[in-house]
C-alpha cells in the first residue's frame, strides 16, 4: 500500500480510508516522510489518538497544530500564538475568555434564532429545484451564526468564510501566495472590526474580547486578530462540511435516509452523531513530543511530530462495530470528530444545534435528492468536505 497523507490528491474524493485501514492494521503509529521537513508519526487507531490528544504533558500543541513547521524568518504572527497552538495553562486562560459564549446553556439560548436562520436559508432555494448545496445551504448557516456572534453583517460572514477556504486549501493547489493574501485580508477586516468595536462597543463577542483581560491586561491588536481569525475559521468548518458530507452520505445510503425520515424528532440526535463519526470533517491535528516517550510500542523522540488522524480513529474496528458502514441507529459511543482533550472543539454545542436545525429544514422541506454533477472536494489534507456539490431535488409538500 502506498501511503501519502500529505498530497491533497489523496483526499480528492474524501478521506483516504483505504490508506487509514492499512495503517491501523499494519502500522498504527507510522513514520511518514515529509519532503522538505523532518517527517512525522501518523497515528490512526482510536485509543492512540485519544491518548495523544489528552496528554498535553507529553504532546504539545506548540509550535503549531499543522504538519509543516512555521518558518521562523517569515512568520506571519511573530512572537504571537493562536489559542490552538498553546498548551495549558496559557491555553486555558485564553479559552476562558470566550468559553461562556459556547457552553450548552448559552448555545441553547441561540437555538430559536438558529432555527429561524435555517428556515431563511432553505426558503432561498426550496422553490428552485436545484442548488450548490455547499455554497447556498451548508456554508450559509455557520457563516451567519459566527457573524452574529461577533456583531458583523451576515453577508460579511459569508465572504470571510471564503477566505478560510483559501487558508485550508493546499498551497500547491492554488496560486502562489494565496494563503498569505487571505490571512492578510482577514486581518485587514478584523482591524476594521477592532476599531469599530473600540469606538462603539456592542453586545457581541468581538466587543467582549476587546474588553477582556488575561493576567490583568487587555488583548493587544495581534492577540485580538488571531482570536478573530480562529473564530471565523473554526466557526464554520465542522458544520459546513458535516452538512454537505452528511447529505452526500444520505444520498449514497438511501436506506439510512428512509430510516431517519420515519421519525426525525426521535432519531435526529443519534443520526447526527453517527454522521459526525462517519464524515469526520477535521482530518488531523499535530502535536509535538515534549520528551522521549513510547506510543503503541514505537519510540517517540523529543521534538518528533505526532499527527492524530481523526477520520481514521473514527473508523477503528476495535472501537466501533462495522465502522465502514453508516448506521444512524448506532448505539452511542464517543467519537473523536470534536477531539478529546483540552483542545476539544469549544463550539461543539452550537455546531450540534446548527446541524440539527439545518437537517430538519432540509430533510422535511426537500426530497428526492440527487447529484446534478460530480462532487468537487476541497483540495486539502487538513479539512475534509465538498467544495461544490450541485444537487437536484423536489419540494416536499
Amino acid at each position: 500500500m502506498h501511503i501519502d497523507l500529505l498530497n491533497p490528491t489523496s483526499f480528492a474524493s474524501g478521506q483516504p480510508h483505504d490508506q487509514f485501514r492499512w495503517l491501523r492494521e499494519h502500522a498504527p503509529v507510522h513514520w511518514h516522510d515529509e519532503p522538505g521537513g523532518r517527517g512525522f508519526w501518523a497515528v490512526t487507531r482510536y485509543d492512540d489518538v485519544w491518548t495523544v490528544d489528552r496528554d498535553f504533558q507529553a504532546y504539545s500543541s506548540e509550535p503549531t497544530i499543522m504538519i509543516s513547521d512555521p518558518a521562523a524568518e517569515s512568520s506571519t504572527f511573530g512572537r504571537y500564538k493562536m489559542m490552538l497552538m498553546m498548551d495549558p495553562p496559557d491555553h486555558a486562560a485564553f479559552r476562558k475568555l470566550i468559553r461562556g459564549e459556547f457552553t450548552l446553556p448559552a448555545a441553547k439560548l441561540r437555538e430559536e434564532r438558529i432555527k429561524a436562520l435555517a428556515r431563511q436559508i432553505v426558503d432561498a432555494v426550496v422553490d428552485k429545484g436545484e442548488c450548490d448545496f455547499v455554497e447556498q445551504v451548508a456554508g450559509e448557516m455557520p457563516s451567519f451564526v459566527i457573524a452574529e456572534l461577533l456583531g458583523l453583517p451576515l453577508d460579511d460572514g459569508r465572504e470571510l468564510y471564503k477566505l478560510t477556504e483559501v487558508i485550508h486549501t493546499a498551497p500547491e493547489a492554488q496560486p502562489p501566495g494565496a494563503v498569505g493574501q487571505a490571512v492578510a485580508k482577514m486581518f485587514e477586516y478584523g482591524s476594521g472590526v477592532m476599531a469599530a468595536k473600540r469606538a462603539k462597543p456592542g453586545d457581541d463577542l468581538a466587543s467582549r474580547l476587546l474588553a477582556a483581560e488575561v493576567d490583568g491586561r487587555r488583548l493587544d491588536d495581534m492577540e485580538f486578530l488571531l482570536f478573530f481569525l480562529l473564530l471565523i475559521d473554526a466557526g464554520g468548518d465542522t458544520t459546513r462540511n458535516l452538512l454537505a458530507g452528511g447529505l452526500l452520505a444520505l444520498i449514497q445510503n438511501p436506506d439510512q435516509h428512509r430510516w431517519l425520515m420515519e421519525d426525525i424528532p426521535g432519531r435526529l440526535a443519534p443520526a447526527r452523531e453517527e454522521l459526525l463519526r462517519y464524515v469526520s470533517p477535521v482530518i488531523y491535528m499535530r502535536r509535538t513530543a515534549k520528551h522521549d516517550t513510547v506510543l503503541d510500542g514505537r519510540h517517540i523522540r523529543e521534538g518528533d511530530k505526532v499527527v492524530m488522524y481523526f477520520g481514521a480513529a473514527n473508523r477503528d474496528p476495535a472501537h466501533f462495530e462495522r465502522p465502514e458502514v453508516l448506521d444512524l441507529a448506532r448505539p452511542a459511543k464517543e467519537h473523536l470528530a470534536f477531539g478529546a482533550g483540552a483542545h476539544n472543539c469549544l463550539g461543539q454545542h452550537i455546531a450540534r444545534i446548527e446541524i440539527d436545525a439545518m437537517l430538519v429544514e432540509v430533510l422535511t422541506r426537500m426530497k428526492d435528492f440527487e447529484l446534478a454533477a460530480p462532487v468537487e472536494w476541497l483540495a486539502s489534507n487538513f479539512i475534509s468536505g465538498p467544495k461544490h456539490m450541485p444537487i437536484r431535488f423536489r419540494r416536499a409538500e
